[in-house]
């Protein structure tokens, strides 16, 4: 899989991308990784990605002519204007970072994670010209509901979060399987709940089960004697209730989302 990052700051990603799961998927050539410096696309001296929002208000807004080309040229291809429809490649999806964008969910990642390619647009300033989100990118990506300085971060966030999905890409396979928002910790029909079939939306997911390793009892908070019995079955029981009383403490929308 091909992740391109479009970005003003191509430099913030040089650390992140040599660290953890995303750096061990390059090594195995699991995914290719290039960052896009959009100033490259710019034609004033001044190297402008920006300008003053038509209608007055604060703040600078990025402009569509470098966003276009930035990605037509990692694409190889125009993507049109207002006269041409824009033939889309099912297996590419252009996704701008921004705020104002649907909500990532770990189903969005495992819907990405079937595709070939990835375009990260990273927003920046007040935002971005609305022709960029409604005629480039084939979907407009939040992270949650908070405002950052721009879309590096959440770009990052969202490269981790679907690398990790990719087989091969984890030592253990069931890691991506038994985790929070996970299509296995669906809730079971005793839980009031009905699961989906894996890699289907779903409106109901568990947070993960509660975790303990050694020592075995710590200042007097001992782990949970069905752990060490050897019941794997019991085990298993005890795992989902726990994850169902979790959610429903931290995360009861997850039990009630439409």
């Amino acid at each position: 899989m091909r992740f391109d990052l479009i970005t003003i700051f191509p430099e913030f990603f040089t650390g992140p991308l040599e660290h953890g799961i995303v750096r061990r998927a390059r090594e195995a050539g699991l995914i290719q990784v290039h960052v896009q410096d959009l100033r490259e696309f710019t034609k004033d001296r001044h190297r402008s990605v920006d300008d003053r929002p038509f209608g007055g208000g604060e703040g600078m807004v990025l402009k569509p002519e470098p966003l276009f080309e930035a990605v037509e040229s990692l694409l190889d291809r125009s993507v049109g204007d207002a006269s041409e429809q824009n033939t889309k490649d099912p297996g590419t999806v252009i996704v701008l970072m921004s705020a104002a964008g649907k909500l990532f969910r770990q189903e969005t990642a495992r819907r990405y994670s079937q595709l070939r390619r990835m375009i990260l647009i990273c927003g920046r300033y007040e935002g971005v010209d609305e022709r960029v989100a409604q005629h480039l990118a084939t979907e407009e990506i939040s992270i949650g509901d908070f405002v950052l300085s721009g879309g590096e971060l959440p770009a990052l966030l969202v490269m981790d979060a679907v690398t990790r999905l990719l087989p091969g890409a984890l030592g253990n396979e069931a890691s991506s399987q038994n985790e929070s928002f996970s299509a296995s910790l669906s809730p079971s029909p005793g839980d009031s709940v009905q699961p989906k079939r894996k890699y289907e939306p779903m409106k109901n997911v568990l947070l993960d089960f509660p975790h303990y390793t050694r020592p075995a009892e710590y200042r007097g908070w001992k782990v949970p004697e069905i752990l060490v019995g050897g019941n794997h079955a019991e085990v298993a029981k005890w795992r989902r209730q726990q994850a169902m009383k979790k959610t429903r403490r931290n995360r009861p929308d997850l039990l009630a989302r439409e």
